[in-house]
């Protein structure tokens, strides 16, 4: 298992009162960084996911909003820059999914999937870049959905598959934008999980991917020796081949 060392560095996860942001802010607590737990509704599960990471690291707090609006997301850095200091880390996990077909999804959902997985990495990136470029390193992991570098698109859950591509293209464009800053910019797309809400037939190498293997690639991207290693999406899915469905 990959380790790294983050004991000076501030990082917060969008969407990790629970499940996979939940993970990732953990294992980075372990590391020693100090965390910020993100939620938008979760109050209790954040306070638990953060009474957690302290534990783990001595340094954690939770900040709530909404990260398709410009004030909240305003607003959830400054609670973190008060209470932890600049962020150094950003993973932009929040994002809705609609697991139904296109024209079974009302427009409101529609536009909530797509507005919280790139709308929401687009403002919080943002946000987080001038206090990034100022300290000359930075390190932001977006979180995709395997297949769609290859542009899949299948009529079950459309929106969320174009807002993952988005979200690969989008990192690819910010890790050029951020050559000379000392930041890099990762994408981390897993197929299923061991928590998804729903499960294919087959599972690809007789399993689903485990927290522990988005953890591998995370603290790879995350390592202080990895600073050439920028647009990059690595795909958590066992060898699946989408176009076979």
């Amino acid at each position: 298992m990959l380790t790294t060392d983050l004991s000076d560095r501030v990082a917060l996860v969008t969407g990790s009162a629970k499940g996979v942001g939940r993970e990732l802010a953990l294992s980075m607590a372990e590391a020693g960084a100090a965390v910020a737990v993100h939620y938008h509704t979760s109050a209790e599960a954040a306070r638990a996911t953060a009474a957690v990471a302290r534990e783990e690291s001595g340094r954690a707090t939770t900040v709530q909003g909404d990260v398709t609006d410009p004030d909240d997301v305003d607003a959830m850095f400054d609670a973190v820059e008060t209470d932890l200091g600049t962020v150094d880390v950003l993973v932009n996990n929040v994002g809705d999914f609609a697991p139904r077909h296109w024209e079974d999804i009302d427009f409101e959902t529609w536009n909530r999937v797509l507005e919280t997985n790139l709308n929401g990495t687009y403002l919080c990136s943002k946000r987080a870049l001038p206090a990034m470029r100022e300290a000359e390193f930075g390190r932001i992991v977006n979180v995709g959905y395997a297949g769609t570098e290859r542009a899949l698109v299948y009529p079950k859950n459309f929106p969320y598959l174009v807002a993952k591509t988005g979200v690969i293209m989008f990192t690819r464009m910010l890790a050029n934008d951020t050559t000379e800053d000392g930041i890099t910019v990762n994408c981390i797309s897993p197929y299923v999980v061991e928590n998804s809400d729903e499960f294919p037939d087959e599972a690809p190498r007789g399993r689903w991917a485990s927290f522990a293997d988005l953890r591998q690639v995370l603290f790879f991207f995350l390592d202080a020796d990895s600073d050439y290693v920028s647009g990059e999406n690595v795909e958590v899915d066992g060898g699946w081949i989408p176009e076979a469905l």
